[in-house]
């Protein structure tokens, strides 16, 4: 019986099987590498969309600084009443006038009662003189520490409805919404809900957060493309803020004719609610008494400081106008 004997080097993979090997290795640690970068990437994007609807529903609140005794001499009582549904409760001002008509003062988003960049106090102090009570209120989601998050108006207007409420209680008279951006867009929100009890709004700046202006405000922290930012800002909303964006009745508020005037006022420099919007909804109203002033240059909620005489002067007009006319 023959036997064949091995060398030591007849063990040894050859040069032809050991590369192979090689970049095999090589092309899996590439892979992982590869695997784990889009991993990063991906974990990274879904992140920062996130954190974008976490801090949509949670923004920065300044504390109040001051109030209408000590910023412009009037007399008030702090007062506090419940929402329409009865999910919060507000807190705030009343201005007393020797009068039955009201205005409400329907805040900013990111702002509170006193807003000072509008600034709140002066139109306070000339509605006044011109003998109107005047509310102002803050809401829900503005108290440090409170659980009520931004909502886009879905409970920010059931809490514009309870200030209208508690203004009943005290007068019969008529009563005027003036709202400020997003605070403008929960009045209309909150009018398609009570048009009886309103007989006329002003609204500066008017903010409705629907997909648009949405992303149009993404835009001016990050330029990011519509997709896939737009579409993961409105999954996490209601995932980590517990109401949804599509709640927002934009297109009804757009395309809604309201029975009662409307005075619309917007600027042409507005980066934040193109003007354009503005423009489309008063096409739509049909009280004869509504208006739209389009003020050029101006910016969002900066539409006082634009043209303080005029802007006086306009509003107050409009407003002594509908106190002679019938009540919607």
């Amino acid at each position: 019986m023959s036997t064949t004997s091995l060398s030591p080097g007849s063990l040894q993979p050859t040069l032809e099987q050991v590369v192979p090997r090689r970049l095999l290795r090589k092309k899996k640690l590439i892979l992982t590498i590869l695997i784990s970068f889009l991993t990063l990437c991906l974990s990274l994007l879904l992140a920062f969309h996130a954190y974008i609807a976490w801090t949509l529903a949670r923004p920065h609140i300044d504390p109040l600084h001051s109030d209408p005794m000590r910023a412009v001499g009037l007399p008030f009582s702090s007062v506090t009443f419940p929402s329409l549904n009865g999910a919060s409760q507000l807190d705030g001002w009343f201005i007393p006038a020797q009068s039955s008509k009201t205005i409400i003062f329907s805040h900013g988003y990111g702002g509170n009662r006193e807003e000072l960049w509008v600034p709140l106090y002066n139109l306070a102090r000339e509605l006044h003189l011109q003998n109107y009570n005047v509310l102002m209120f803050d809401y829900g989601y503005v108290h440090p520490g409170s659980k009520r998050l931004m909502t886009g108006g879905i409970q920010e207007s059931q809490e514009l409805l309870g200030a209208i409420n508690y203004v009943k209680q005290l007068s019969s008279g008529p009563i005027y919404i003036w709202g400020f951006s997003m605070g403008a867009g929960t009045a209309l929100q909150a009018a398609l809900q009570n048009n009886t009890d309103i007989s006329g709004m002003i609204l500066d700046s008017t903010f409705l957060l629907n997909p648009d202006t949405l992303y149009h405000n993404m835009k001016q922290v990050v330029n990011v493309p519509k997709f896939p930012s737009l579409p993961l800002v409105r999954l996490f909303f209601p995932l980590l803020n517990g109401v949804s964006l599509h709640e927002v009745p934009y297109n009804k508020v757009t395309s809604t004719a309201y029975p009662m005037p409307i005075f619309f006022i917007h600027g042409t420099e507005d980066y934040k609610a193109p003007y354009g919007m503005v423009e489309d909804m008063f096409k739509q109203q049909k009280a004869p008494e509504s208006k739209l002033w389009i003020i050029p240059k101006a910016q969002h909620e900066l539409l006082y400081r634009a043209e303080p005489k005029a802007y006086i002067r306009k509003t107050m007009n409009f407003l002594n106008g509908l106190s002679t006319a019938p009540v919607y």
